[in-house]
């Protein structure tokens, strides 16, 4: 005990007991808030992941082409595509699908990738030619430096000449790691996904009438020298001094109505899938999960169809115009130049090996 100035007496405790006693209050609270951190984190990713059912290749795909460019894992589960000099490659499911949930993660090739072509797309232009229906995601090679270009689409009927891209930035290095990458159809609505971030929505309606995809496709997933049109409109061609040219698919999913590829009829009443499939988690766009949409459009959107008054005076009917995102783009439907200049300074300041900027793609 000691006498403090006040006459009180208190117990004083060695300093070495003090320093173990403050540590261990401040241990304490570590690990405490470390556990309060990794129960959020776990609890977050679970509320956000896809509740989906993986498939290895031989249960549900066959080669498309270039079958000496598709390597398959020792446990299938793994599928690579290459592209060099000689050909590329691709792959196919086995199945045509009456609307379905199609989702893989893939990895882009790395290093110089200008004039390839990687696709992940649903379609039936081999049964359909001149009336094919078609959902794309196409990743737009890519100049070393620079973010990653990619575009989706759609066709229903055959109506290719009425193309409804749109154009976008990857916010991440889609060559350093996986990220799941999915197309979800029904008879309502198509959305387009990277992870668990919903990119594009297209709601049908009577207005699209046949141009809203209807007939059942085929999942594919290609690799190609699109060298023509692929990277800044042409100007960068594929150099195969970089092949080969590899991308990495895992965590297949094909979740579905089957059709029969032989008869063309369905295996059984799709009328019961068709619900099942609407009332799955990513079915429906929440509205933390439509925020996250519109964050991604504003920020990485580069290119509609639906703004571009030069191709469609009249927006096509399945167009959702945000008057105050209208004056973000110029009549050619592509980002003004103002507009792509603060989004290229702003990250310029953040990723300093990023010095010059291409022009907008040709579309």
């Amino acid at each position: 005990l000691i006498t403090d100035s006040k006459g009180t007496k208190r117990k004083r405790y060695p300093r070495e007991l003090i320093i173990k006693m403050d540590s261990f209050h401040y241990l304490s609270k570590g690990i405490a808030c470390l556990s309060l951190l990794l129960l959020h984190l776990f609890c977050a990713a679970n509320a956000a992941a896809f509740n989906v059912t993986t498939i290895p290749f031989n249960k549900g795909f066959s080669p498309l082409f270039g079958d000496g460019n598709l390597i398959r894992s020792s446990d299938d589960k793994n599928v690579k595509l290459l592209l060099d000099q000689y050909t590329g490659s691709g792959f196919k499911s086995s199945d045509l699908y009456n609307h379905g949930f199609f989702s893989a993660k893939i990895k882009l090739p790395s290093d110089y990738t200008a004039g390839i072509v990687v696709a992940f797309y649903t379609s039936n232009g081999d049964i359909f030619a001149k009336t094919h229906d078609e959902l794309d995601f196409e990743f737009l090679g890519d100049i070393r430096g620079k973010e990653w270009r990619f575009q989706t689409n759609l066709y229903g009927n055959g109506s290719s000449s009425r193309g409804r891209e749109e154009r976008y930035y990857l916010w991440f290095d889609p060559s350093k790691e996986f990220h799941r990458y999915s197309i979800l159809w029904t008879t309502n609505n198509i959305i387009f996904y990277i992870d668990e971030i919903p990119i594009r929505e297209i709601v049908q309606s009577d207005a699209m009438a046949v141009d809203y995809p209807s007939k059942p496709m085929s999942l594919y997933a290609t690799i190609w020298d699109a060298s023509n049109w692929a990277t800044s409109g042409g100007k960068y061609k594929v150099n195969y001094k970089y092949a080969p040219f590899v991308a990495e698919f895992t965590d297949l999913v094909l979740h579905g109505c089957v059709l029969d590829p032989i008869q063309e009829v369905l295996t059984t009443s799709c009328t019961g899938k068709d619900d099942q499939l609407e009332g799955v988690n990513y079915a429906t766009i929440t509205p933390k999960h439509r925020m996250s949409m519109k964050k991604f459009r504003l920020k990485h959107m580069y290119y509609s169809y639906c703004y571009d008054t030069l191709r469609y005076p009249i927006p096509l009917p399945e167009c959702v115009v945000d008057p105050l995102e209208r004056q973000r783009f110029k009549d050619t439907g592509r980002l003004k130049f103002n507009e792509r200049h603060r989004r290229h300074s702003k990250r310029k300041s953040q990723v300093s090996r990023i010095k010059n900027y291409e022009n907008q793609d040709e579309v």
